[in-house]
């Protein structure tokens, strides 16, 4: 049984969003609901005075100066919601939308954006009872908040679209009557505090994040193991260098790769009376790329971490002064930034052990045998899995191009910049696909090098890592179907038992506990 994440809203940690993002329940800390009550409270009172102000009683966008009467209030919001559910594309995965909910959720219940607590109520116990609702991923340029993919959520909570329930796809009526609830009737300003935000561009962010870290943390493994298997030397790890960098990535890295090679009987083999003086760059530069991205990602945390705790409404109320104000929180440029980061380090990350597994397949920078064959002519051995590799670099090259450099404006020109954070962070999720390949593929070929070496061992965390590979793929004595090989290669990745076999103890994080 799934446990619980309590929503402190503005204090979350991205242990929690991870959390929630991978299974955890969510609950909002009671504590909250005075501030959402006293927030609603100031919409009525605006209502109350018949003052125009945007959002409420007024049009959206460039038609912000048209007036709407009392009587078409609640027409308004509903007309607002089902004429801006206009996404096209793939539905967003499962756990993505539950993690947009529970953005969503966090900074409606701030008090800052004037929806009555039943409101927040019915989308955490849509997220309780397991109603995810169908959001088609294309749609949002990342500014006047995520609209398109947020419309669709609100939709479905007021009954109109789907949902996924157990897997499946279910009408939204029929499913909110199934789970016991009405459909959402929206108030003044909700439609607008629903729709407006980041949330979906964030909570794509943060998936990226998330693969991104694990991404990294295996390929230092694999880097290490490729270190052994070319007989590598472990002198460009020192701390002494990297403390001359003073890069707090870079020295973290290096230590790492100390640690995972630590007792390689390998290493030690060739410790003296070897003629190499220096390794290639995939090897020895490891902690100044590695650590690169490693910051980098870091970075991208902090600022991932303050977005999600951050209120991108609009207009924004405050409830103490009787204040609503009209502003640009709702604009993503923060998270596009961030999801460029995230893009160029996934990007560097696979062509990094790609350049090691192009290094391992050529007999004259590895001294292995022709592409890792024990039969090299009548065996291809590795020849092909370093094209695949080399391919999907060439991909995520190309996916790598700063979205945050575009814009185009949208309303009529009164939305004239906004930022792609939207898609820029969509992309993510495929490119740290592709990066779990590459480093499948690696492992594949380091314990593969590591193997002509027997019966020297690599050092104790590297031969569980070994270990683990050799429990579910054997060496490759001749040619076989590569394909399935590669497949279970990619689930020790994708599932963390490459990780945990290496001690996830010693390696570097992004997302702290």
């Amino acid at each position: 049984m799934s446990e619980t994440t309590v929503l402190v809203p503005g204090q979350v940690s991205l242990a929690a969003w991870h959390a929630i993002y991978t299974g955890n329940n969510v609950a909002l800390d009671p504590q909250c609901h005075a501030a959402v009550t006293a927030s609603a409270h100031t919409i009525e009172a605006i209502l109350a005075r018949h003052e125009p102000v945007y959002g409420i009683n007024t049009g959206f966008g460039k038609l912000a100066s048209v007036r709407i009467g009392d009587a078409d209030l609640a027409t308004l919001q509903r007309n607002l919601v089902l004429s801006h559910a206009a996404g096209v594309g793939d539905p967003l995965p499962v756990p993505v939308v539950r993690l947009v909910m529970a953005l969503k959720l966090a900074s409606l219940a701030q008090g800052a954006s004037g929806v009555r607590w039943q409101t927040v109520e019915h989308l955490q116990a849509a997220l309780a009872r397991g109603l995810v609702p169908v959001m088609p991923g294309q749609g949002s340029a990342g500014a006047s908040g995520d609209l398109a993919p947020l419309a669709h959520m609100t939709a479905a909570l007021m009954g109109v679209g789907a949902f996924i329930v157990d897997g499946a796809r279910v009408p939204a009526d029929v499913a909110l009557a199934s789970a016991g609830l009405a459909p959402l009737v929206l108030g003044p300003k909700e439609g607008l505090a629903l729709l407006n935000g980041t949330q979906v561009s964030t909570a794509l962010a943060l998936a990226g994040l998330f693969q991104a870290e694990r991404a990294l943390q295996a390929a230092l493994v694999t880097g290490a193991l490729s270190t052994d298997a070319a007989r590598g030397s472990d002198g460009p790890f020192d701390a002494r260098i990297q403390n001359l960098r003073r890069h707090r990535g870079q020295i973290d890295v290096a230590a790492t790769l100390r640690t995972l090679m630590e007792g390689s009987a390998i290493r030690a083999s060739h410790r003296t009376g070897d003629e190499r003086l220096q390794d290639p760059y995939c090897l020895r530069c490891q902690p100044q790329v590695m650590g690169a991205c490693l910051d980098v990602l870091r970075q991208a945390a902090m600022t991932l971490a303050a977005e999600a705790n951050g209120v991108s409404d609009n207009p924004l109320v405050f409830a103490d002064s009787g204040d609503v104000i009209s502003g640009g929180n709702f604009h993503a440029q923060p998270v596009a930034f961030a999801a460029d980061m995230i893009a160029m380090a996934l990007c560097e990350i696979g062509s990094l052990a790609e350049r090691r597994v192009a290094m391992l397949v050529d007999s004259a920078l590895s001294g292995l045998p022709a592409f890792l064959t024990p039969k090299p002519g009548l065996n291809s051995g590795f020849m092909i899995p370093q094209v695949t590799a080399a391919a999907l670099v060439s991909e995520n090259k190309q996916r790598a191009f700063p979205a945050s450099v575009d814009s185009i404006p949208t309303s009529a020109n009164q939305e004239d910049h906004v930022s792609m954070a939207t898609h820029g962070a969509r992309r993510l999720a495929p490119m740290a696909d592709n990066v779990v390949s590459i480093v499948a593929i690696e492992l594949l070929a380091a314990a593969q090098g590591c193997d002509f070496h027997a019966p020297l061992p690599s050092g104790v965390r590297l031969e569980r890592v070994r270990a683990a590979l050799r429990a579910v793929v054997p060496r490759l004595d001749d040619d076989r179907h590569f394909a399935p090989d590669i497949e279970q290669a990619r689930s020790l990745v994708t599932s963390g038992a490459l990780t945990d076999a290496a001690g996830g103890d010693v390696l570097p994080r992004v997302v702290a506990d």
